[in-house]
C-alpha cells in the first residue's frame, strides 16, 4: 500500500495541474468535514454542557452564539491550507487567505453581538430592569464592534495595516458626525432619560403631537415603542423625549390614587332658598344631620343680633338648597370607601356659564386601574344625578327634539310667542 502511494504521489507530481486540482478539493473537502464535525458533536455537546449547567442554556441557543463561533474552523483550515497547495498563484493564496481572515473577523464580531444579546437578556431577568434598562448602551456597544470589524475586515481584504485606515479617519470625522448625528443624539437622549429616571418600560405615557396615549413596552437606542390603548404601536425617536413635552402617568399610578375632577351643571334659575317643609325633607338625610344642626345654630345665632326691622327673611342669613347639596355631596364623599381621604378632596362652586352652574368634584379614587376607576366615578355621579330633586335643583341642559314636542302654547293667546313659553335655562 505505501509503495502504491509513493507511485501515486509520483505520477501526480508529474502532472502539477492535476496535483493542484486535487489538494485544493482535499482542502475543501478537509474544511466542510472540519465544519460538519465542528457542528454536529462539538456544538451539541457544548449546548447539552450549558443546558444542564445554567439555565440560560436556551437564551445561548436562541441567540447563535456557540454555532457563529463554529464558523470560524472552516475558515481557519482554508487560511492555513490553501498556503501549503502547490501549485497555486501567490496572488490567489493571498486573496483567499485575506478573504478567510475577513470572514473570521466578521464571525467574531457577530458572536460578540451575540454575546451582548445574552448579556441584555440575562438582565433583563432581574426584578428592576425596568428602572434601569441597558439595551440602548448595547446597541453603542455592537456600533462600535462592527465599526472596528469593519475596518479590520477592509484592511484584511486589502493587506494593509488597519492604522492606516485609522489616520485616513481622522479627516472623515467630520463627514462621520454627519452621518451618525441621530445615532450620537439619540445616546446622549438615552443617557439622560436614564439618569433623570424620565421614562421606564411599563409606564404609561402621553405625547400628543405624535398620537401617542399608552404603556411604554420597549426602550432602545433609537428608539421608544408605545402601545397604545387601541392596541396599535406608536413608534417615537428617543430625542423626542428630550426636545418635546409628554406627560407620564407613573407618579399617578405609584401614589394609589386617580384623580376625579368632573362637573355637574346645574340650572340657576332652581337655586332657591330653603323653607321650613324643606329644611324638614332634609333632616331626613343621615349625611345632613350634622351640617344642618350646625347650620342653624349658627344662622340663628347670626340672626339673633338683628334688630327688629332686619329680622325680616329678605334681610336675615338663610339656607340654600345648593349650598346644602354641596355639603351633601362632600360628606358622601368623605363616607364613600372608594375615595382616598388623605389626599385633596374638594366639592366647589366654579363661574357660571351660558350651560349653566358647574358644581366641581375634585377628589382621588383609591384604585388607579382603568376599568375600577371609571365604574366608581360612574356611579358617584349615578347617585348625584338621581337625588339633586330631593333638593329642589334641576341638571341643566340644552333643548332637545322632545323637548320640542312636549311644549304646550295657551290656544287663547295668539300673541304668545314660543320664546315666552319655553324655559331656555331649564332643558
Amino acid at each position: 500500500m505505501p509503495h502504491e502511494l509513493a507511485t501515486w504521489m509520483d505520477w501526480l507530481k508529474g502532472h502539477p495541474e492535476l496535483l493542484t486540482l486535487c489538494a485544493s478539493t482535499l482542502l475543501v473537502l478537509g474544511a466542510w468535514l472540519a465544519n460538519w464535525m465542528v457542528k454536529r458533536i462539538l456544538v451539541r455537546g457544548l449546548y447539552r454542557l450549558v443546558a444542564t449547567g445554567l439555565n440560560g442554556g436556551a437564551k445561548l441557543q436562541d441567540h447563535g452564539l456557540i454555532k457563529r463561533l463554529a464558523n470560524v474552523v472552516p475558515a481557519l483550515v482554508l487560511a492555513s491550507g490553501v498556503k501549503v497547495i502547490p501549485g497555486l498563484p501567490t496572488s490567489l493564496v493571498t486573496v483567499v487567505t485575506n478573504v478567510c481572515a475577513a470572514f473570521i473577523i466578521l464571525t467574531l464580531a457577530l458572536a460578540l453581538s451575540a454575546v451582548l444579546d445574552i448579556v441584555n437578556g440575562l438582565y433583563q431577568r432581574r426584578p428592576d430592569a425596568h428602572l434601569r434598562p441597558i439595551k440602548g448602551y448595547l446597541q453603542v456597544l455592537k456600533i462600535a464592534v462592527f465599526a472596528i470589524a469593519a475596518i479590520l475586515m477592509v484592511a484584511s481584504l486589502i493587506d494593509r495595516s488597519p492604522l492606516i485606515l485609522l489616520s485616513g479617519l481622522g479627516a472623515m470625522a467630520a463627514v462621520l458626525m454627519l452621518i451618525f448625528q441621530d445615532t450620537l443624539l439619540s445616546l446622549v437622549a438615552s443617557v439622560q432619560i436614564t439618569s433623570n429616571d424620565i421614562i421606564r418600560v411599563g409606564d404609561w405615557v402621553e405625547m400628543p403631537q405624535l398620537n401617542a396615549d399608552g404603556d411604554v413596552i420597549d426602550i432602545a437606542l433609537h428608539t421608544v415603542k408605545v402601545q397604545n390603548w387601541d392596541k396599535t404601536i406608536t413608534t417615537i425617536p428617543t430625542k423626542r423625549f428630550i426636545t418635546d413635552s409628554f406627560k407620564n402617568w407613573r407618579g399617578m399610578q405609584e401614589s394609589g390614587g386617580r384623580r376625579i375632577k368632573r362637573s355637574l351643571f346645574l340650572d340657576q334659575n332652581s337655586v332657591h332658598f330653603l323653607d321650613a317643609d324643606d329644611l324638614a325633607r332634609l333632616h331626613r338625610f343621615r349625611l345632613l344631620d350634622g351640617y344642618l344642626k350646625a347650620k342653624e345654630s349658627e344662622l340663628l345665632s347670626w340672626n339673633a343680633q338683628l334688630d327688629e326691622s332686619s329680622r325680616l327673611p329678605i334681610n336675615s342669613r338663610q339656607l340654600t338648597n345648593i349650598g346644602t347639596f354641596r355639603a351633601y355631596v362632600e360628606n358622601y364623599l368623605r363616607h364613600s370607601g372608594d375615595i382616598r381621604q388623605d389626599m385633596t378632596l374638594l366639592v366647589r362652586q366654579m363661574a357660571p356659564t351660558a350651560d349653566g352652574l358647574p358644581l366641581e368634584l375634585y377628589c382621588f379614587t383609591n384604585t388607579t386601574a382603568w376599568a375600577r376607576y371609571e365604574a366608581i366615578q360612574s356611579d358617584i355621579f349615578d347617585h348625584l344625578l338621581a337625588i339633586l330633586p330631593e333638593f329642589g335643583l334641576r341638571v341643566f341642559q340644552h333643548p332637545s327634539g322632545a323637548d320640542m314636542r312636549e311644549l304646550r302654547l295657551p290656544a287663547q293667546s295668539p300673541q304668545a310667542t314660543p320664546a315666552a313659553a319655553f324655559d331656555h335655562s331649564s332643558g
